[in-house]
């Protein structure tokens, strides 16, 4: 895709603040001097079984790019590619139903949406929302000192993958959707607050990739200790009986030459540091002045989160496992 998208020209014009050519998690668009429209779009196949949860985690997987921001959502248009002949029509009603509970919870209406005829399930949600100008959260602000935070646990791609085999237990089912469907949107409001200098979300190019983007964006070099890397329970069990996903191969092939691995590093936690993630958690880079009060702010809102590394001079290689 990044070789697809340098071949474009981007967009000109002085109210376009954030385009595609950025690697950012949203486009954004200046309305007024204190106001700009900052807009996302993400679709995809079931990942689990049960309709409503899909809906549910497809439309908080969407939402996430206007947090990674700092934005808040506004509007909202559902996606479908949908099998008819091949599926009740109660299943597309459970996916709607999911979806609309979750954006409402977000604060966002559903204005309506698209549906075409497919050979199987797609869904996902176009998102607009609102944003100071002034206060956007790219990924490209991160400064050398900063502490990385980490919202949520690694792990949502290998264990949705152990889902279709049929290779997960109950209970780690539970575990991984109740955090995909969880939105970031705490996190975000304590991101603005506390005055983070960069934030993005952990989405397809897998903790790893999101975060070479940081570091290139904002010429820097990015340093994670993995023993604080927090990852869903069972992720490390079914990496190693082999059960991985095809998108971290091509996350790794994207990253050679970027990530530096200690010798003798747990191949098994590699694995995942390269896994594709569903609806992750927020990679914020915020201030190490700063540090202790988030974290406060975190634990008295209840909300999950690792420091996992820091943001150090740009070195020879943009990640370095510590």
């Amino acid at each position: 895709m990044a070789e697809t998208l340098a071949s474009l020209t981007q967009s000109k014009h002085p109210d376009l603040l954030v385009g595609f050519n950025k690697a950012d998690d949203a486009g954004v668009f200046r309305i007024s001097s204190d106001q700009a429209l900052v807009q996302t779009v993400d679709f995809f196949p079931p990942i689990v079984d049960d309709a409503y949860q899909f809906g549910q985690i497809a439309a908080a997987n969407a939402v996430s790019d206007i947090y990674a921001m700092g934005g808040k959502p506004l509007t909202a248009l559902n996606i479908v590619c949908f099998p008819i002949g091949k599926l009740p029509a109660e299943i597309l009603t459970r996916v709607l139903e999911g979806a609309g509970k979750k954006l409402e919870e977000a604060g966002a209406v559903v204005l309506g949406g698209h549906s075409i005829k497919d050979t199987e399930l797609k869904f996902g949600v176009a998102v607009t929302g609102l944003i100071n100008p002034k206060k956007i959260f790219t990924n490209a602000g991160a400064k050398v000192g900063d502490k990385l935070f980490l919202t949520k646990p690694l792990g949502t791609g290998i264990i949705t993958t152990g889902i279709k085999r049929n290779a997960v237990s109950h209970d780690i089912v539970e575990r991984v959707i109740q955090s995909m469907i969880k939105l970031n949107k705490t996190a975000c409001d304590l991101m603005v607050k506390h005055g983070a200098h960069a934030a993005t979300d952990i989405t397809g190019y897998g903790l790893l990739g999101h975060a070479f983007e940081m570091a290139s964006a904002s010429k820097v070099s990015i340093q994670l200790y993995p023993n604080k890397i927090p990852l869903i329970d069972g992720a490390k069990e079914l990496a190693a009986q082999g059960i991985l996903t095809g998108g971290a191969e091509g996350n790794r092939e994207f990253l050679l030459g970027n990530v530096s691995f200690p010798q003798g590093f747990d191949k098994n936690l590699e694995h995942i540091l390269f896994d594709p993630q569903t609806s992750g958690g927020l990679l914020i880079s915020m201030p190490p002045k700063k540090a202790d009060e988030f974290c406060k702010a975190l634990e008295k809102n209840r909300l999950y989160h690792e420091i996992i590394g820091e943001v150090v001079s740009q070195m020879s290689v943009a990640i370095s496992i510590r």
